[in-house]
């Protein structure tokens, strides 16, 4: 593999993940460096993926000759459930090496590749494996999708512990502010975690998208 991967996983479902990939794409690009998309496993779609199709409308592309051969999307369930789930009711397998397997294809046609998991850390891909264990095997760094709702100090600590205990790489934290939460806890928790990554993961970025950066030319400050 040629490129560089990063594996791009929320403190829970629902977080904002696409938009972050799609953003961090489009910022990728503006710097003329050569990114692509992946979504590891998509769940609740028939045929396309809705996450790859979001991810090219922000970056103004069509679908690419990989999207059309489905090495951005390995795996389309019908069920919107974790990828364990999903799978068993369509009566099918997942075979985590179709998956790696094309993201080496991808690494090998561009500079970075942006590989988007689905729901969070422990999320089940197949019986005995989750997502972090997807993760450590193939040592991708983690960029790290939370928010500003109440509870995401616990829930983004435990993802950060538990990559730390894994020896994962967290390259950023990206802070998505949609949609608008309390503002007082807002503040506080993007503070709280601003200051516990300074002193427990100082080589980590920590990145803001505003709730304007989803309908304007917003992009991350790479």
């Amino acid at each position: 593999m040629n490129g560089k991967v990063f594996f791009i996983s929320g403190i829970d479902t629902n977080i904002g993940k696409t938009y972050a990939t799609a953003i961090l794409a489009k910022s990728y690009q503006q710097k003329g460096i050569n990114v692509i998309t992946q979504k590891m496993i998509q769940t609740g779609c028939r045929d396309v993926s809705e996450d790859i199709e979001v991810h090219r409308s922000f970056m103004s592309s069509d679908f690419t000759q990989e999207d059309q051969k489905g090495l951005t999307c390995p795996y389309i369930f019908t069920y919107p459930a974790s990828p364990y789930l999903a799978a068993k009711i369509d009566k099918r397998t997942i075979d985590c090496e179709k998956i790696h397997s094309a993201t080496e294809i991808l690494s090998d046609r561009y500079d970075i590749v942006l590989l988007e998991g689905a729901g969070g850390l422990m999320v089940p891909i197949t019986n005995d494996l989750t997502t972090i264990d997807y993760i450590e095997k193939y040592r991708y760094p983690v960029i790290l999708v939370t928010s500003g709702r109440l509870g995401s100090i616990n829930h983004t600590l435990l993802s950060l512990q538990a990559c730390q205990t894994r020896n994962i790489e967290v390259e950023m934290v990206i802070y998505n502010l949609f949609p608008k939460e309390d503002k007082l806890i807002s503040n506080n928790t993007f503070d709280y975690i601003k200051q516990y990554l300074q002193k427990n993961h100082p080589s980590t970025r920590l990145f803001s998208l505003p709730e304007t950066g989803f309908e304007s030319n917003f992009t991350f400050p790479l």
